[in-house]
């Protein structure tokens, strides 16, 4: 098998590896349809994904089994002030992916975002039920939803929230940072979803990747939290004693909208190849407890 994972320098790129070098995640083995795999691992200075010529070129010599798209704008305010750049990463680049898997005959994934929702709902949202985003960012992970599975009909759209890994920056690195050198933080209570482990996101990915089971997934970790409620339970793992309050959205204005409510249902999942996703809670703790040896040095 041939691969292609985008982006192969983020969180879940670097999880992706870890899995297809290992052949193992937290949950478990990974499929044995991916031993001795070759992979291609690419970043911006190998291969720029919003210029199709060279995607075209770059997928089509490569004979790729299955490309994976981990890249992303993904700074949600500096989505807001730079829309065309937004535009051009989530939503064109998938399109030329997608065009370029086509023509190859290769399966894509697509990574996504629970921000593809307007986060009013108090109910989990359903792979099926009606986008409606607030912001630049969702805007733009939207539109390249739509351009993946227009351009390419062996494509899987992964729609995942609040990710940590262990190398790259996350949510839950900076409130360990913030909490050892300051001992207290302010964090808010009124915006409530899913934490994801990266390396559960990864084995999923795999496992979905090698069926013929096309179309939209939702992946996250199992459970709904604030971001206050997981922040407590980050400091209670480390061992870590922080003066922690909770403040409302209003009290920390952003350029963009943050979804109130965004917790997704994992419903395709189970209908296909089966949920194994972890709760969030005991996700974090297996992180926590491996971040000094598996994190950033």
């Amino acid at each position: 098998m041939r691969i292609l994972i985008t982006g192969a320098q983020g969180q879940l790129g670097n999880e992706l590896r870890r899995l297809l070098t290992s052949g193992q995640a937290e949950i478990g083995p990974i499929p044995l349809a991916y031993e001795g795999a070759e992979v291609s691992y690419a970043n911006h200075g190998s291969l720029d994904i919003t210029d199709a010529a060279a995607v075209s070129s770059y997928v089509g010599e490569g004979h790729f089994d299955l490309v994976v798209n981990c890249a992303a704008m993904t700074n949600v305010d500096a989505c807001e002030t730079n829309r065309a750049s937004a535009f051009a990463l989530n939503a064109q680049a998938p399109r030329n992916l997608a065009c370029a898997a086509r023509m190859a005959g290769s399966k894509l994934v697509q990574v996504s975002t629970d921000y593809v929702f307007s986060g009013t709902d108090s109910a989990k949202r359903l792979e099926s039920d009606p986008c409606n985003p607030q912001s630049v960012y969702g805007e733009s992970k939207l539109a390249g939803e739509q351009a993946v599975l227009d351009e390419c009909p062996r494509s899987f759209v992964v729609r995942t929230a609040w990710l940590y890994g262990y190398k790259g920056h996350n949510f839950v690195k900076t409130m360990l940072k913030a909490g050892r050198e300051r001992g207290e933080a302010k964090v808010v209570d009124d915006q409530c979803g899913n934490p994801t482990n990266a390396n559960d996101l990864a084995y999923e990915i795999l496992k979905i990747a090698e069926t013929d089971n096309y179309g939209i997934y939702h992946c996250t970790n199992d459970g709904t939290v604030s971001w206050y409620g997981f922040t407590q339970a980050i400091y209670k793992d480390a061992g870590i004693d922080v003066d922690l309050r909770p403040c409302t959205t209003d009290e920390f204005p952003r350029p963009a909208k943050r979804p109130a409510f965004s917790s997704l249902d994992n419903a395709h999942l189970r209908a296909t190849i089966g949920d194994e996703m972890r709760s969030w809670q005991d996700a974090l703790a297996t992180y926590i407890h491996n971040l000094d040896e598996l994190g950033d040095k």
